[in-house]
């Protein structure tokens, strides 16, 4: 008995086969045959793509206080690393002007 083997599809190609579903210029039986899936995988896709839809218009859920307090703290970061960096700087020349000697 041969063992059967799972394909697996890349969203932009499941996207694809769902948009020309979608549109409706070819069969469902057609697009199969072209894209070698089975047609109701095709329905399965269309159906997804349909159902979320919605989401690619929706507004974002209010996540710039977020982004707003993590830019905040990553210029904290950058300040506290700016402060360290310089005093490291100062530091290793004086060190270096030392042994020199």
């Amino acid at each position: 008995m041969a063992k059967k083997t799972l394909k697996r599809y890349s969203a932009s190609f499941k996207a694809k086969v769902a948009l020309e579903a979608i549109k409706g210029n070819a069969a469902i039986a057609e697009l199969a045959s072209r894209f070698e899936v089975h047609p109701t995988q095709i329905q399965q896709w269309k159906a997804i793509a349909l159902k979320n839809m919605e989401a690619v218009f929706a507004k974002p859920a209010d996540s710039s206080g977020d982004n707003d307090k993590h830019v905040a703290q990553l210029e904290r970061k950058v300040g506290q690393l700016t402060i360290e960096n310089d005093f490291l700087k100062k530091n290793f020349t004086a060190y270096r002007k030392k042994s020199d000697s």
